[in-house]
């Protein structure tokens, strides 16, 4: 890494059957793990501040996902969903050098790793000892569904997948555009869409993250994944590899973690401003559509705003019907990454939930 660690977090890679991974640990000493999952665009260097704050008891734990960070960018299945991430995990916390053993574990997804950490504990419920969900991804995929059942809005998923992704900002990526001088360069990004305007962190900071997003593999195997055309609004739907294809309706579905057993408790914090998942999204075409921003929208009826927020609600309301438990907390004036944004309160409710587990 070129830029330091923060002092107590730790950085190794650990090969599995699966692939290489990379990992930074809080300080040595804790027995507790607690395994931190990024988002898409991300790296576990989003969590470094959480992972150096963590209670002296717990053991925290953040992997790159394959395509992301330093692990070994090995191609992404997109017909398995969330499962390559989700088996990635499971090796890696069977790794001997872990210690992890038979324990059970608390799993903290941000965004797409908040639905990673559902599809591990449909996968592993055993393994499970809790669930924080930050600001997660919906259950049913992102774009492409209009009711809180997940119901698509074409047959084929069009308006979910790679395709919906500004190539623009795919290109500065690979470039590794550092700049600030397009909307699509990634530090813009970054500072408009994961947190709520206008904050920012402290330059070095933030030059420390934007270094972590530039370390996305991209590509068809990748960011975004491979586009399929369509004749349904909005034209695209998704292919069958890379990282925004494993992310649609069409290969995702985590609507059965409703069911698991045993149930872990949940926590799910999220921002009362999150631009990213929304029930008004701005990354969702169901939404932009309905804007006027992109044109031939078919109408509410055929393609309406994907309620994101209503959709892991009406999940986690059949997982409480069903004997489990969860709490949701909104974070107001905080937009797509409490962690960041609002530390000391996140921090207050995430380590207060792990002392009940």
């Amino acid at each position: 890494m070129s830029v330091p660690l923060l002092p107590g977090v730790n950085s190794d890679v650990l090969s599995t059957a699966r692939l290489r991974t990379h990992l930074l640990s809080g300080p040595a000493g804790g027995r507790v793990p607690v395994v931190f999952l990024h988002g898409n665009v991300s790296s576990a260097r989003f969590f470094e501040e959480t992972l150096a704050a963590l209670p002296s008891r717990y053991r925290g734990l953040a992997p790159d996902m394959r395509g992301f960070g330093d692990t070994e960018p090995l191609p992404i299945d997109a017909t398995r969903g969330l499962r390559d991430f989700s088996d990635d995990l499971h090796a890696l916390l069977e790794h001997p050098a872990l210690g992890v053993g038979e324990a059970r574990v608390h799993l903290v997804g941000w965004s797409a790793g908040g639905g990673v950490a559902m599809q591990y504990a449909i996968d592993h419920a055993e393994r499970v000892a809790s669930l924080t969900l930050i600001a997660p991804m919906s259950p049913f995929g992102y774009g492409g569904t209009k009711d809180l059942e997940g119901t698509p809005c074409w047959p084929d998923f069009a308006g979910s997948g790679s395709g919906t992704v500004n190539p623009d900002f795919v290109r500065r990526l690979g470039a590794h555009d550092t700049s600030e001088e397009s909307d699509t360069s990634p530090r813009t990004v970054m500072n408009k869409f994961y947190f709520k305007p206008p904050f920012r962190l402290e330059r070095a900071r933030e030059d420390v993250l934007v270094e972590a997003l530039l370390k996305t593999r991209t590509g068809p195997d990748h960011y975004p994944g491979d586009p399929t055309s369509s004749p349904n609004w909005p034209t695209v739907a998704p292919g069958t590899r890379g990282m925004n294809n494993a992310l649609s309706p069409r290969y995702v579905n985590v609507g059965a973690f409703a069911r698991i057993a045993p149930r872990p408790d949940v926590l799910w914090i999220r921002g009362a401003d999150d631009q990213i998942v929304s029930d008004t999204s701005v990354f969702d075409f169901g939404f932009l559509g309905q804007l006027g921003a992109v044109p031939g929208w078919p109408g509410a009826q055929v393609y309406p705003p994907q309620p994101m927020v209503g959709q892991m609600r009406a999940v986690l309301e059949a997982y409480r019907a069903n004997g489990g438990r969860y709490s949701e907390q909104v974070l107001e004036g905080v937009g797509h990454s409490p962690h960041l944004e609002a530390p000391e309160p996140f921090r207050h409710r995430l380590f207060a939930f792990l002392a009940e587990h």
